[in-house]
């Protein structure tokens, strides 16, 4: 095992070749490596509920939930490969996800289904938001790839806030 300290600095064996200059390399890696430690987060909170979901919903909630569990993790190797393709570095553990992430883990012993498909539905639109928020960084120093990339995730996050949002009204209203 290597005694190594981590850090951000790129290993000469590990250097990708970019047009890109390095400081807006290094900006664009930790604004993804801020959504891949949120996305690692989010989709370890989404399978939490999925186990714990109870009540006269399970079933829905249950396959929902493990639907979207599966949706976030697919996004988290694309988002350290493009790290990667930048030339930057990448999360190397747990430790540096619980650094990193903004999502607000939930170790409750019990959360209401309802609470959780609201507290999912924050959480969703807090990563669409940082997603805009890091799209903005692409577009401002050129990176159409990632900004690309980010787009369809945005997508795909507003899609599931859509369907937590939906899945958790009051009968007949708009409340919350």
């Amino acid at each position: 095992m290597s005694k190594a300290k981590a850090d951000n600095k790129v290993s000469p064996d590990l250097d990708t070749p970019t047009d890109m200059p390095q400081a807006a390399v290094d900006k664009i890696s930790a604004a993804l490596n801020t959504l891949l430690a949120d996305a690692f987060a989010l989709y370890l909170k989404t399978k939490n509920f999925h186990w714990h979901v109870s009540g006269r919903h399970f079933r829905d909630y249950h396959l929902m939930l493990d639907e979207q569990s599966d949706a976030i993790f697919a996004t988290t190797d694309q988002l350290a490969e493009r790290v990667r393709k930048l030339g930057g570095v990448t999360l190397r553990s747990i430790g540096q996800i619980g650094k990193l992430q903004t999502i607000q883990d939930n170790d409750e012993n019990y959360v209401p289904p309802r609470e959780m498909l609201r507290e999912l539905m924050e959480d969703n639109k807090h990563m669409a938001a940082a997603m805009r928020k890091a799209h903005k960084l692409c577009d401002d120093h050129e990176d159409s790839g990632t900004a690309g990339l980010l787009e369809t995730f945005i997508d795909e996050t507003e899609r599931r806030t859509w369907f937590l949002f939906e899945a958790s009204r009051q009968e007949g209203s708009n409340a919350a």
